[in-house]
């Protein structure tokens, strides 16, 4: 039966990733995600799972991406300056296709910055961190409930598509403590990563589904033999400097994420039906400015709420069309960086309203008094 919990967003994500089948977490601890490596730590061993606490966050993510490879779904998390560690091996993940979690709750930087504040300035390093072209798979909760049920959804997402997926929490959500129903662990529906059905000496590593562009991926012991690299590779796993290969392998690790947008994408809408000003936040930043789109209408304002789930895949063609059909005038962005995702949101909108950024860099939130003042000042 479901359970109703008071929980710690950081503790969802531990816990939410435990009910998905995580059952190898590798880490290091830091500010403000160490909560998410402490609930591990205690929960694995009791399922005979693995935790361990490696020397640094280069070493959590490599320990992490062994434990896939091994067959085990695995995660790991960080902030601020470990998520920048951990850009190269996640890049690994992404060529190599492993699947994984990496839970990256924001503070205030760049460097060390802002250990105990709250910053929403990773954004943009999400999908551009590493290096090279790769699909990235992004999501943003604002409440401890989305934490639980984002892990779940990030890890089905991550073995359906194998690849590495982020939770992008910030500092608030992951420290706030609110009701949250976890349901019954077997009611959940959990997608586990495709193996191969053929014989051993007819595995062919990489060799795609045409249904899906995705390869089976056998478990390190399963008796099936393949090369993991971060080159290029072929189809059998090995490094190619042949440009029909590269092409090959390039192109469908984009487009395995790519051509199944709409199983990926998840937005939020809320009362732009006749709106001229839209609102549109994401993380704790969407409850302030919820608070204020409610209030406001309440006072005869017609302005909506628009609050991208998924930040990558970003819903611009949803945002696009949300726009186009209505009457807003007006796209406001309230943030805490300096406009990140205002210019994704400039781009989607095309010009049909304008786009304005209203910044916080000080490691505050947002109140919902202050997004009131600036809607005001728009409309």
């Amino acid at each position: 039966m479901s359970r109703a919990e008071f929980w710690q967003g950081n503790k969802a994500i531990a816990m939410g990733g435990i009910d998905a089948g995580c059952r190898f977490f590798g880490g290091y601890p830091i500010t403000p995600s160490t909560e998410i490596a402490e609930v591990m730590a205690e929960e694995l061993p009791r399922l005979g799972g693995k935790f361990i606490q490696m020397e640094d966050e280069i070493g959590g993510i490599a320990a992490t991406i062994g434990a896939s490879i091994a067959g085990s779904k695995a995660m790991t998390g960080t902030s601020g300056p470990g998520f920048s560690l951990k850009q190269e091996l996640l890049g690994y993940g992404y060529i190599a296709e492993i699947p994984f979690i990496c839970v990256d709750v924001q503070r205030g930087g760049p460097s060390t910055g802002l250990p105990t504040k709250v910053s929403q300035g990773d954004v943009m390093q999400a999908r551009w961190g590493t290096h090279g072209d790769h699909a990235t798979i992004a999501y943003a909760p604002s409440s401890v409930q989305e934490c639980y049920d984002l892990t779940v959804k990030a890890f089905n997402m991550s073995e359906r598509f194998r690849q590495p997926v982020l939770i992008m929490t910030d500092e608030v959500v992951g420290h706030m403590r609110e009701r949250i129903v976890i349901p019954d662990p077997s009611t959940l529906e959990l997608i586990d990563r495709k193996k191969p059905s053929c014989a051993p000496d007819r595995f062919i590593p990489y060799l795609a589904d045409e249904s899906d562009d995705i390869p089976p991926m056998a478990a390190f012991g399963d008796g099936y033999h393949w090369h993991v690299t971060g080159l290029t590779a072929n189809d059998w796993g090995f490094p190619t400097n042949n440009a029909q290969d590269i092409d090959k392998k390039i192109s469908r690790i984009l487009r395995k994420v790519e051509g199944k947008r709409s199983e990926v994408v998840e937005y939020t809408a809320e009362s732009f039906g006749d709106a001229d000003i839209l609102v549109v936040s994401y993380g704790c930043v969407a409850r302030s400015a919820l608070r204020a789109v409610r209030e406001l209408r309440s006072q005869g304002i017609k302005v909506g709420h628009f609050r991208p789930i998924t930040i990558w895949p970003f819903a611009d063609a949803e945002l696009k069309k949300l726009v186009v059909d209505s009457d807003i005038k007006h796209v406001i962005v309230p943030e805490l960086n300096m406009g990140q995702m205002s210019l994704e949101i400039e781009r989607a909108v095309g010009g049909k309203a304008e786009t304005h950024s209203k910044t916080l860099l000080n490691g505050e939130l947002f109140k919902p008094s202050q997004i009131m003042a600036f809607i005001k000042e728009v409309a």
